[in-house]
C-alpha cells in the first residue's frame, strides 16, 4: 500500500466513524433528525474541506463521467462567483463580527455536487462534514445542529466531536501535503472550496 493509499484508508476511518454517530443518534432521537431524500439545505452551506478531503474528492470526482464532470465544474464556477461576492461583502463588515456572522448565515451557495435532483454525485465519499449535519455536532467549543432539527435547547443530546475529527484532518493534511513535496506546514489548515477541491 502506497501512503497515499494509507492516508486515504485513514481518512475514511475518520468517514465511517461519522457515519456511525449519525446512525446513532438518529436511533435514539429519530424524531429530531430532519434528513431525508430530496433534503439539500446541508449543500448550499458555506463551508470548506481540509486538503486530505480535497484530494479524496478529487479522486472520486476524476471517476464519473465526462459529462457529469463538466456540468459539476460550470457549477463550480458560479460557486466561486458567489463565494468572491461574499468575500467581498466579508471586507466590508470589517471588525464587526454580528455582521460577518450574518453574512456567513445568510450565503446560499450551492455545492457543485448537487445535481439539479437534489443528488450528490460522490454522495458515498462526501466530507466528513456533510455525514454529520443532521445532528449536534461541536464546532469551535459550541454545540450546534441543523436548522431544521428537532433537537430543542434545554436538552442533552449526543454531540458529535468535529473539532477532533478536524485536528486528525489537519494531521492527514499535513503528511499529504509533505508527500506532494510542500514545505508549509500550516497549509494543511487551510480549508479547500468543493469547486477548487474537484478542479
Amino acid at each position: 500500500m502506497s501512503d497515499h493509499e494509507r492516508l486515504f484508508e485513514e481518512y475514511e476511518k475518520l468517514a465511517a466513524r461519522a457515519d456511525l454517530a449519525f446512525q446513532k443518534v438518529q436511533q435514539e432521537h429519530d424524531a429530531c433528525v430532519k434528513c431525508e431524500a430530496g433534503c439539500s439545505d446541508c449543500c448550499h452551506a458555506v463551508f470548506g474541506v481540509f486538503p486530505i478531503e480535497a484530494m479524496y474528492l478529487n479522486r472520486h470526482f476524476g471517476a464519473l463521467g465526462e459529462e457529469v464532470k463538466q456540468q459539476a465544474l460550470k457549477q463550480g464556477e458560479i460557486a466561486d462567483r458567489e463565494l468572491l461576492e461574499m468575500q467581498k461583502q466579508l471586507e466590508q463588515c470589517g471588525d464587526d463580527h454580528d455582521g460577518i456572522n450574518r453574512v456567513m448565515a445568510e450565503t446560499r451557495v450551492r455545492c457543485p455536487l448537487l445535481t439539479d435532483e437534489q443528488k450528490c454525485l460522490i454522495y458515498g465519499h462526501r466530507p466528513v462534514t456533510c455525514r454529520v449535519y443532521g445532528i449536534p455536532t461541536r464546532v469551535g467549543g459550541k454545540a450546534r445542529a441543523c436548522w431544521k432539527a428537532g433537537f430543542e435547547g434545554g436538552k442533552t443530546y449526543p454531540v458529535f466531536d468535529l473539532d477532533a475529527v478536524y485536528r486528525e484532518l489537519y494531521r492527514l493534511s499535513g503528511e499529504a501535503l509533505k508527500l506532494a513535496g510542500e514545505t508549509d506546514p500550516e497549509k494543511a489548515g487551510l480549508l479547500v472550496s468543493i469547486s477548487q477541491a474537484i478542479k
